[in-house]
C-alpha cells in the first residue's frame, strides 16, 4: 500500500513492527561492547515503507535512471527498512572546529559504516529463520565517482519510510537530528508504513532563519537563491576526497561533516517544540508556503 492508500493499522502488524524496531535497537545498544569500539551511538531511528511506494520510480528521476527500485534487490519485495544511526554527542562536539574532520568523527564514522555492514548481517540472519529474504546493502551502494551519486539513495529511502526531512544543506534531518549514518534493508516481510509528516524540520526551510549549515562549510559549496539552494558537489567532495586524508588502522578517514556539526540540526529536530500540529496546520505555520523540493542527489 503507497501512502495515498488507506493502511489500517492492526494489532499483529503493530507487533511485526516493534519486534524489528527492537531488534535494530538493542543491536546497535550492543555493539560497542560486541566489537570493541572506540565510539558509541544513540538510539537509532526508524522506519518502515511499501515497496510498492510510488516514490520509488520517482528516484529514477530525481537521482538517476539506475537508482534501483526495492524489487531490483529482492525481488518479491514488500517492504523497506531505514535506519539512522545517530552519533555521539561527544563525536559530534568533536567536529565543530577546524578545517579537517577531528579524528572522533573519522573513526565513529568507519565504525558506523562497519555497524550498517553488521548490522544489515545480523538482520538478514534474524528473517532468514522466519522464512523471509532481505538484501545485504553496504553503507555506501554502487558509487559514480564522476556522477557523485549512487545506485540506492539511503538518504531518500529514508524520506520515503518517513523518519525525517532534507534540510537546505542536503543533509537528511531526523528527530534526532542529522549527525549520523543511515542504512537500509529490503525485505519481502510485509511491514506497516511508517506515515511522513508535512512538517519541516529544517529552522531555514520552516521559518526562513538559521542557515548556520551554510555558514559552516569550510569549502564554499552552498549558496541560496530564492527558496533554493545550490549545492556545489563537486567542491563538497573536493573537501572530502582532495585535501587531507587520513589513514587509521581500521580504515580512511575520508570525511568532513563540519555543515552537520554545531549547528541546531546536530542532534535534534530543532522545529520540534516550534511546531504545534493540532492548532496549526502545515500551510499556516512558518514556512509552509515555501516550496522545496526533494534534492535530486
Amino acid at each position: 500500500m503507497n501512502q495515498k492508500g488507506a493502511v489500517q493499522l492492526t494489532g499483529e502488524g503493530v507487533k511485526v513492527n516493534q519486534e524489528i524496531t527492537d531488534l535494530i535497537t538493542e543491536y546497535v545498544r550492543n555493539y560497542h561492547d560486541l566489537k570493541g569500539t572506540e565510539f558509541d551511538w544513540r538510539d537509532p531511528v526508524i522506519g518502515f515503507a511499501d515497496a510498492q511506494d510510488l516514490l520509488f520510480p520517482k528516484l529514477k528521476e530525481l537521482i538517476g535512471p539506475k537508482h534501483a527500485l526495492p524489487s531490483d534487490l529482492v525481488p518479491d519485495a514488500r517492504s523497506v527498512i531505514a535506519f539512522f544511526l545517530p552519533l555521539s554527542k561527544e563525536v559530534v562536539k568533536s567536529n565543530t572546529h577546524g578545517e579537517e574532520s577531528s579524528r572522533e568523527w573519522d573513526i565513529s564514522s568507519i565504525e558506523t559504516n562497519n555497524l550498517i555492514d553488521d548490522l544489515n548481517k545480523y538482520l538478514f540472519e534474524k528473517l532468514s529463520q522466519k522464512g523471509y529474504v532481505s538484501s545485504l546493502l553496504p553503507a555506501t551502494y554502487n558509487y559514480d565517482g564522476e556522477k557523485l551519486i549512487s545506485d540506492w539513495s539511503h538518504r531518500h529511502v529514508a524520506y520515503i519510510a518517513g523518519i525525517g526531512k532534507f534540510g537546505i544543506h542536503n543533509m537528511f534531518i531526523t528527530r534526532s537530528g542529522c549527525c549520523g549514518r543511515l542504512g537500509s534493508v529490503v525485505t519481502n516481510l510485509a511491514l506497516l508504513p511508517t506515515p511522513r509528516t508535512e512538517d519541516e524540520y529544517c529552522l531555514y526551510k520552516y521559518n526562513g532563519t538559521c542557515k548556520k549549515c551554510v555558514e559552516r562549510c569550510v569549502n564554499n559549496a552552498f549558496q541560496i537563491g530564492t527558496d533554493q539552494l545550490f549545492c556545489d558537489r563537486t567542491r563538497c567532495n573536493q573537501q572530502i576526497y582532495d585535501k587531507l586524508v587520513p589513514v587509521y588502522p581500521i580504515g580512511i578517514g575520508d570525511t568532513c561533516g563540519k555543515c552537520m556539526c554545531g549547528v541546531p540540526c546536530s542532534l535534534v529536530s530543532p522545529t520540534e517544540k516550534l511546531i504545534r500540529p493540532a492548532d496549526n496546520p502545515p500551510e499556516n505555520r512558518p514556512g509552509g508556503h515555501r516550496q522545496f523540493l526533494i534534492p535530486r542527489f
